[in-house]
């Protein structure tokens, strides 16, 4: 397997988890899935870097975040979704019922089990 020889941008974001190696490094599965959809969307031009820092620099440095940054990737998540309603590209209503909805399924799907979106109890 050969690695890429031109990294995005987006893996050179300040406060980044990285390995030894530089490497971006992910605690849990959504954290890559969170990175893969954020450098997506910038490479087909929905934003640009600049837009993409800005708004990710916002929520890292609003009150209430961890001083340890183990909320790095909440706070990456939430400036994407900001910018993805300011793009008018999502609904920022729609996308919080969603949240609510995967929160839901989550607390409703037995341990063990994949958690899916209809095992959501208010699911329609």
């Amino acid at each position: 397997m050969s690695a890429c020889k031109t990294p995005s941008p987006v893996a050179q974001s300040p406060g980044l988890p990285k390995s030894a190696e530089g490497d971006p490094v992910f605690g849990e599965p959504w954290h890559a899935q969170a990175f893969a959809l954020t450098v997506h969307l910038h490479e087909r031009g929905l934003f640009e870097w600049s837009e993409w820092a800005q708004s990710l620099s916002r929520e890292v440095h609003k009150p209430g975040r961890v001083a340890d940054g183990s909320d790095y990737f909440d706070a990456w998540v939430a400036a994407l979704t900001t910018l993805l309603v300011e793009k008018g590209v999502a609904d920022g209503d729609r996308v919080l019922a969603l949240q609510k909805s995967w929160q839901r399924a989550a607390e409703a799907t037995p341990h063990g089990s994949p958690i899916q979106l209809a095992n959501d109890p208010l699911a329609v």
